[in-house]
């Protein structure tokens, strides 16, 4: 390998201490002085935590124990009490509400509205939601009946009663009843203004949450006054006050529904469950015989003569003769229905089916009717009429005084002569007390003492006590229409009979009905009944043109250029209803035209008639004139071109 001697271990001896200032001198192969360790810094102490079991532990049990309560409750709603919080929940949840049904129109004989309905709404409230724990405010009810009270026209002490009970569990009050669709705008628009603003303000609260509406309808009547005694009226809470809307309510009405939903801080909530709904059924349109026209016309010429005479009050009917249907029936004073806050109490109501009267000499006819049809006269027999005639313990007289007259039949009725009517019905028996009982019975079969058939609400069928309690004076003058009473329906339908034939066909106001389906049903035909035979109509229809076109007659005024009118006088006493003392007079006419082939009967009365004349011909026989004029020409029945009968009023001894 190499001869080099191998390298020799140094043997460590001991070591030498170290001389702190020595310094080792630098000399040949010596290492480098070493630098002085830089001195270490002290480590910091460490923080020792205590062990998080207990803590976790702790933490563990009160969870424990917060679920277990939620557990127990949870157990207690949905098991032990779980019917009685559903019951809480379903009434504060849900509303129910009624559903008004559509009233059915009345119109006239054409299709023509005489009273309808306009969409309107019931304003209510849910007393519940203005309490203080659900509206947040003490005075609630205050601050709402505020708002409300301008728009609904209230005083807000009524309103602050209705929205604080005294049933606290009370949902459901009605605050107004059928208001006009802007008076809902302006709630409506007031409840979303504040409900915005509770939304970005949260000190402010919606006191109009509990107000809703409920859709509804007002009755309005378009022709205003119009008719208003047949049709009657339906106040602000949907009650009808008289007349067909009386009469016929139940067909006019409907049924209402029903509607449950829910609802949550006065909103309906659409997507809950549970909300049921029961339609309401509308009610049927009612068709009357009246024509429009017609009744203005009557109506107009009524109130015109009325006003003039500064009468109490007066009325027209004007009837079909062969079908019995009333085309008019007006009364003056009347009323709109519309609005009754001005009306007269006295003016409400259909006064000519509602005032009892004594017909005076119109009634006659009736007489002369038993007496030709008894055979105990005709209308060329002599009549020799006194200046005064002693009956029982009276002196009667006509309204004249007057030379012996000396009249044929047919003259006793065209002068409208007291005393002859007298004389004429004591021969229907062989003694006055026979005589009373024939009279009785036609005055019977001509409708008086009996309801006309109409149905009419407040309708009076007059008096007429039977024959054995006339008292003595009675016997005398209930021929000539006094001692008895009647209402203006029964009086024309006395002239209809007439016209007709003979037969009395009862009165009818209503043609049909027409159901929500659509389909019209027609109005029973009214009851005919035999009075007297067509040869005793036909005379007395003759004897009565003799009032209108002679001039020995009493109702020259009502003379129709063209046509031949039948027709009679009537100026009775009348009957103080707030006395029950006789005062002023009962003024009318009555006839039918054409008088040869009838088509229209018109009657019209005035009740105490105090400015100028107050005799029947002379007031009456003008409105007869100028409504039967414009009923021929408006229902287009031609003259007949046919001479008068032209039969003697008076005869030479």
């Amino acid at each position: 390998m190499t001869d080099r001697e191998p390298p020799r271990r140094r043997v460590p001896g001991p070591a030498r201490p170290a001389r702190p200032d020595a310094r080792r001198r630098p000399g040949p192969g010596a290492r480098p002085a070493r630098r002085p360790a830089p001195a270490r810094q002290a480590a910091p102490k460490r923080l020792r935590l205590g062990s998080p079991r207990p803590r976790l532990r702790l933490v563990g049990l009160a969870l424990t124990l917060v679920l277990i309560a939620f557990v127990v409750r949870l157990f207690q709603v949905q098991a032990v009490d779980a019917s009685t919080y559903a019951a809480k929940a379903g009434q504060n949840r849900y509303v129910g509400q009624v559903l008004a049904a559509d009233r059915g129109e009345i119109t006239d004989r054409s299709g023509v509205a005489l009273a309808t309905s306009e969409d309107a709404y019931d304003i209510t409230a849910d007393p519940t939601m203005f309490a203080p724990d659900q509206l947040k405010v003490g005075d609630g009810p205050e601050q709402a009946a505020a708002l409300l009270a301008p728009i609904l026209g209230q005083e807000q002490e009524t309103l602050v009663a209705k929205l604080r009970p005294k049933n606290k569990a009370l949902r459901y009050v009605k605050l107004a009843s059928r208001q006009t669709p802007q008076v809902w705008k302006q709630i409506k628009d007031l409840k979303t203004a504040l409900a915005k603003k509770e939304e970005t303000d949260k000190s402010a609260h919606n006191v109009l949450a509990g107000v809703f509406s409920v859709a509804t309808s007002k009755r309005v009547y378009p022709n205003g006054d119009l008719a208003a005694g047949i049709l009657g009226w339906v106040n602000g809470e949907g009650k009808p006050g008289g007349g067909i809307e009386l009469q016929l309510n139940k067909r006019l009405a409907g049924k209402d529904g029903k509607i449950r939903y829910a609802q949550s801080g006065g909103r309906l909530v659409p997507t809950a469950g549970g909300a049921t709904e029961t339609p309401a059924v509308p009610g049927s349109d009612v068709e009357l015989t009246i024509d429009r026209d017609i009744q203005w016309a009557a109506q107009k010429a009524i109130s015109d003569q009325v006003k003039e005479s500064a009468a109490d009050r007066g009325y027209v009917i004007v009837q079909d003769t062969r079908t019995g249907q009333v085309l008019a029936m007006a009364n003056s004073p009347g009323f709109d229905p519309n609005d009754l806050s001005d009306a007269d109490s006295a003016a409400l109501g259909n006064a000519a089916l509602q005032d009892a009267f004594e017909p005076g000499s119109t009634a006659k006819v009736m007489s002369m009717a038993a007496v030709l049809q008894e055979g105990a006269a005709t209308p060329s027999t002599h009549v020799v009429v006194p200046n005064r005639l002693h009956r029982g313990d009276r002196l009667f007289k006509d309204d004249i005084d007057h030379p012996t007259w000396y009249l044929t039949l047919n003259g006793v009725l065209a002068k409208s002569s007291n005393i002859g009517t007298i004389l004429a019905t004591g021969q229907l028996g062989r003694t006055q007390a026979q005589s009373n009982k024939v009279l009785y019975d036609y005055l019977r079969k001509f409708g008086l003492g009996s309801y006309t058939g109409l149905g009419f609400p407040g309708e009076t069928k007059g008096i007429l006590a039977p024959p054995d309690k006339w008292s003595t004076s009675q016997q005398y003058t209930i021929p000539f229409g006094q001692g008895v009473s009647i209402n203006a329906m029964q009086a024309a339908s006395v002239y209809s009979t007439i016209a007709n034939g003979g037969v009395r066909v009862e009165p009818t106001l209503v043609r049909g009905t027409k159901g929500p389906d659509g389909r019209f049903t027609p109005a029973p035909k009214p009851e005919k009944t035999r009075v007297v035979s067509a040869k005793t109509a036909k005379t007395l229809a003759q004897m009565l043109e003799s009032v209108v076109d002679d001039e020995e007659g009493t109702g020259t005024k009502a003379r129709i250029p063209g046509y031949r009118v039948a027709g009679k006088t009537g100026t009775a006493n009348r009957v103080d209803p707030a006395t029950g003392m006789y005062k002023g007079y009962t003024s009318s006419f009555a006839g039918f035209a054409p008088a040869d082939k009838p088509r229209i009967t018109v009657y019209c009365a005035i009740q105490n008639a105090t400015q100028g004349n107050y005799f029947g011909g002379q007031i009456c026989g003008p409105v007869y004139k100028q409504v039967m004029e414009f009923a021929l020409k408006s229902l287009q029945v031609p003259p007949t071109g046919a001479k008068p009968a032209k039969l003697p009023v008076t005869f030479k001894r």
